[in-house]
């Protein structure tokens, strides 16, 4: 059953005010809320058994290392991954795609082609155009349309025989839209190409089978679901891990060192070089088994109540537009009122004790289509309520009435 009074209790900031408001947390795509499970994980780790792992022959770090390992294999569960040494612990999404894209350096040559989409976060589309001057590869871009869709008929047009990757995200994080990444990733692997999924935004809201999905790589941050900051993961299919080169070195990394020559740990290790966040590792998996606990399917259920009844209550004000209209869309709503700076709106509602996210949520050439300057965000998750909807939408009329 889906109490959501319960759920509420089980996030303590949600009790908190601020401006002397009740707190309205809707800044969820950005980081979501932690439960006291996961708090209560993180405290037991500094207070019991912190040391470090894999290394040491004591009690704390066999602890520990028990822990943290038992925690990878929550993950492989999860995403439905072959076997655990195909998660690599990273410190987040960017760290996973920077790894892959420092990866592919060792392979591309000038005249290769790798295909992003116009809907993608910063951080997959930066990577790869450093991967582009690095290596004279072309940077070719999946075009969307004004629901915020991508044009799937101009990504078949941009495939071809010298494709090697292709690069999307799994849902916009500026315009919650679900893209289709299984269409996407067949047509990818028709003409041989690799195909790494961003799936930050995914994560919180539905339950990935990579396996089913055929993907082969696919990257998410704990921090979007219910877990701590500073920790993710990267899949990939073991012989694709085998095949990139090492992205970092150090410790751990290795399975014999001499000034004349270093060979590499095998997976996941390899790609693991330092003391990791060991902390951050366990509560991550501690995340992932309170968000099952739930049931995927009833967050997603409750979510796609949310937004409907958030878009139906914010079309009634007059002047507001909603950016990103698909019928494929996750509970995000970017908006902007008529001859009013997203900021500014934003800063009202700051005062009132409801948190959005303003500007162009690292998305800008999203917002270049659209030709403004940015958007009002307001992202919801299972612990939100109809009622902090209510008072979304009579903050933005507060807003527009003071602005106006």
């Amino acid at each position: 059953m889906f109490n959501l009074e319960r759920i509420r209790k089980d996030f303590p900031i949600l009790s908190r005010k601020v401006n002397g408001k009740p707190l309205v947390y809707l800044d969820n795509a950005a980081t979501s809320q932690t439960p006291q499970h996961v708090i209560d994980c993180i405290v037991d780790y500094y207070s019991n058994y912190n040391a470090n792992i894999h290394r040491g022959v004591h009690t704390l770090s066999q602890e520990a290392t028990d822990k943290y390992e038992a925690a990878r294999q929550t993950i492989q569960k999860h995403f439905n991954v072959k076997k655990a040494h195909e998660i690599i612990f990273t410190s987040g999404t960017t760290h996973g795609i920077n790894l892959v894209a420092n990866g592919f350096s060792s392979f591309l040559k000038s005249g290769d082609e790798i295909v992003v989409s116009a809907l993608e976060h910063h951080s997959n589309i930066v990577p790869w155009q450093m991967l582009c001057e690095r290596t004279g590869a072309v940077l070719k871009v999946i075009p969307m349309n004004e629901e915020g869709e991508l044009v799937m008929s101009e990504f078949d047009n941009l495939l071809s025989p010298n494709t090697q990757l292709v690069f999307v995200n799994h849902i916009s994080n500026a315009l919650g839209t679900i893209n289709p990444i299984e269409e996407i990733i067949q047509k990818a692997h028709a003409v041989d190409a690799a195909v790494l999924v961003d799936g930050a935004q995914a994560c919180p809201h539905i339950k990935p089978d990579v396996q089913d999905l055929d993907v082969d790589f696919y990257v998410a941050s704990a921090h979007k679901m219910c877990g701590p900051t500073g920790v993710g993961i990267l899949y990939g299919k073991e012989a694709w891990l085998n095949k990139l080169p090492p992205y970092q070195g150090g410790g751990e990394m290795i399975a014999e060192v001499t000034f004349e020559k270093t060979t590499y740990a095998d997976l996941p290790h390899k790609f693991e070089a330092g003391t990791p966040n060991i902390c951050g590792g366990i509560a991550f998996g501690a995340a992932i088994d309170y968000m099952n606990s739930i049931g995927f399917n009833n967050i997603a259920s409750y979510e796609h109540e949310l937004l409907e009844y958030a878009t139906q209550q914010l079309l009634k004000i007059n002047g507001l537009k909603i950016y990103g209209t698909s019928k494929h869309k996750t509970s995000v709503i970017s908006f902007n009122l008529e001859g009013i700076h997203p900021y500014d709106v934003g800063t009202i509602l700051d005062k009132m004790g409801i948190a959005v996210r303003t500007g162009h949520h690292c998305a800008q050439p999203i917002m270049d289509y659209y030709k403004i300057p940015g958007t009002v965000r307001a992202s919801f998750a299972f612990y939100n309520t109809k009622t902090e909807v209510d008072s979304l939408v009579e903050g933005v009329k507060k807003a527009q009435m003071m602005l106006s």
